[in-house]
């Protein structure tokens, strides 16, 4: 029995070695898609034609009420489109644990210092991440008439899957990335590849989305 034993153990330890590596290959694999996915990403406003409402999705808030420099510049993209075209604008984001306020509130209140009348601002303080998100603006929406193509504003990373998602849900939307921090390129392109994992998840395997 010993003798079995010990001749099993390097078995485990090539079947552990393979699977560790492939798991790497596949993080590797995924993260050169969500990159090779972002080149593709809009960055200029579209034609006013393409779009009846703008979503913007939410980001962290910092400790004084204020957006943190990756939100300010998804809401300053956001702000570029509404100057093309003034749409309803729909702002998403839950309060998190270290936020002072729901990122949708702060958001709401940096477009209005931008000049954005209050009355096209609709607010989503409720949602968690990115599905909610967009289920929850299009609950919104459906309040609003002649709301039929939407533009989807969030980090340039972020719009690949959001217009997935988007899709997933049914709606005619159109994307536009804002730029973000270099010092943050690594991290949240890091994570994109775990939500995208989770996204393949939920959609093909049904896997809880929580």
């Amino acid at each position: 029995m010993t003798e079995k034993r010990k001749r099993s153990i390097p078995r485990i330890i090539k079947v552990f070695i393979l699977l560790a590596a492939a798991a790497v290959l596949a993080y590797v694999g995924i993260f050169a898609y969500v990159c090779i996915r972002e080149r593709s990403v809009p960055t200029d406003v579209p034609d006013a034609d393409k779009y009846d409402a703008i979503i913007v999705l939410g980001a962290q808030v910092k400790r004084d009420g204020t957006p943190n420099v990756q939100l300010a510049l998804r809401l300053d993209t956001a702000y570029d489109a509404y100057a093309q075209k003034n749409v309803p604008v729909v702002v998403c984001g839950a309060q998190g644990k270290d936020e002072p306020v729901p990122e949708a509130e702060a958001m709401k209140t940096y477009l209005m210092e931008k000049g954005i009348p209050e009355q096209d601002i609709l607010t989503d303080p409720d949602s968690f991440n990115t599905s909610q998100n967009l289920k929850n603006a299009a609950a919104l929406l459906k309040e609003r008439q002649k709301i039929q193509k939407v533009l989807i504003v969030t980090s340039d990373y972020h719009i690949p899957r959001a217009m997935a998602l988007a899709q997933d849900l049914g709606f005619e939307a159109c994307g536009m990335g804002s730029p973000c921090k270099p010092e943050y390129w690594l991290k949240n392109h890091a994570r994109e590849v775990l939500s995208w994992c989770k996204y393949w998840g939920v959609k093909y395997l049904h896997l809880p989305l929580e």
